[in-house]
């Protein structure tokens, strides 16, 4: 997957956004930077019910890099166990 700016680089901090009447909102200058977004881009959001995710290049995006890194952990977590009769299930 090709990332725009520094998208995975160590977090900066956490960030206020005011919602205007009309239900927009900024996304601070140093977000946009780091997410190459500059320009303008699309930032996918997740409802997670109490709080909303927020990330770079969409949804589809977001989706391919968490299952990239699911299938990763998953298989690192397989060869992990000790056990022959279990690391094949």
């Amino acid at each position: 997957m090709q990332r725009r700016g520094e998208y995975g680089s160590t977090m900066s901090g956490t960030f206020d956004a005011k919602v205007s009447r009309r239900g927009q909102a900024s996304l601070p200058a140093s977000l946009t930077r780091r997410w190459g977004l500059t320009g303008g881009g699309v930032v996918g959001i997740f409802d997670l019910g109490e709080a909303a995710l927020i990330v770079p290049d969409g949804l589809d995006a977001a989706r391919r890099e968490l299952r990239s890194v699911l299938r990763e952990r998953y298989e690192d977590g397989i060869h992990a166990i000790d056990d022959r009769d279990l690391a094949d299930q």
